[in-house]
């Protein structure tokens, strides 16, 4: 098999463990069933994702995004989704929408025993690092940051050791959860996928509620086209100097600017920073241990029966 993950050209942690992950739930699933893709972690359900012709296996997948493909002929082998909204959205029980796959990592033994470095952190959506101030407005704040970004096991070391997740990253909220890290949702604009967020949080019982936090520039509102200090960007697009990773490198090298200009764009985060600050003291959510334990292990028997099937 091989497994399918939708690759961000900027890396994105909750997408990336998929090339490690299914090596621990599934050992010696590479070396059987060649012409079978496994399709795991992630919002991958999506027509212009996924290859059109060729046998796939669904362990734990969503929909989120674009339109949903044809997965009623022969070559489509659904195990189990990543919530009860995918399952209906496909037109199968609810109960086919076991959990995100992703809390599995728990039962990895180099994440059994992590360092708890304490404190509270933000894992922004990957998003939302695209001209983002955030390192500096967590600065601000008196939190820690974390880039979703960045490669995927130091991230998820990051959310392990810390006291509480104020995550606008879905993963960073699943994975929080799984290693009974308390967590804060929040959300900077509309592009925030709650289709997705509601499928993970009702296979564990819960409910997504946000807080909003302002955005963090002008050159993320820019990325998102949406408004920024009463400035409405979603038709001024043209504004933006550069595009895609260009804007990325950009705004990096913008945001070490010292003196006033920093001082300015630090003014104008203030918002945001507040909002971080604000959602450090809310109120965090935490799933039942018993349910999430009881999702697991409904995924366990998913995978066993795999393995009969395949190996």
């Amino acid at each position: 098999m091989t497994p399918f993950y939708w690759e961000s050209a900027h890396g994105n942690f909750g997408d990336d463990l998929n090339l490690w992950l299914w090596d621990f739930l599934l050992p010696g699933f590479r070396d059987v069933a060649d012409d079978v893709l496994l399709v795991g972690v992630g919002t991958v359900l999506n027509a212009k994702l996924l290859p059109p012709s060729g046998r796939k296996l669904v362990i734990g997948s969503g929909f989120g995004y674009g339109e949903m493909p044809d997965m009623s002929g022969p070559d489509w082998d659904i195990r189990a989704l990543r919530g009860p909204l995918t399952a209906q959205k496909l037109g199968h029980d609810p109960s086919l929408g076991i959990i995100d796959p992703a809390v599995m990592v728990t039962e990895m033994p180099e994440f059994r025993s992590i360092e708890k470095i304490g404190g509270t952190v933000f894992v922004p959506h990957w998003e939302s690092t695209i001209g983002g101030l955030w390192p500096q407005l967590c600065d601000l704040a008196g939190i820690g940051y974390v880039d979703p970004c960045g490669e995927a096991k130091h991230v998820i070391r990051q959310i392990a050791g810390a006291d509480l997740v104020i995550a606008e990253s879905m993963h960073a909220a699943i994975l929080a959860d799984a290693f009974r890290v308390p967590w804060v949702a929040v959300s900077t604009s509309a592009s925030i996928n709650s289709f997705k967020w509601n499928d993970w949080a009702r296979s564990l019982e819960l409910t997504y509620a946000p807080r909003r936090i302002a955005l963090s520039s002008r050159a993320e509102a820019i990325t998102k086209g949406a408004r920024f200090w009463g400035v409405d960007y979603s038709e001024r697009e043209q504004e933006a100097p550069v595009r895609g990773g260009d804007l990325l490198l950009a705004e990096r090298q913008t945001t070490q600017a010292t003196g006033l200009r920093s001082l300015a764009k630090n003014l104008l985060g203030s918002p945001a920073a507040l909002g971080l600050w604000r959602a450090a003291r809310a109120k965090p959510r935490l799933s039942d241990g018993a349910i999430l334990q009881a999702r697991k292990d409904r995924l366990v028997s998913v995978l066993d029966e795999v393995r009969r099937d395949y190996f």
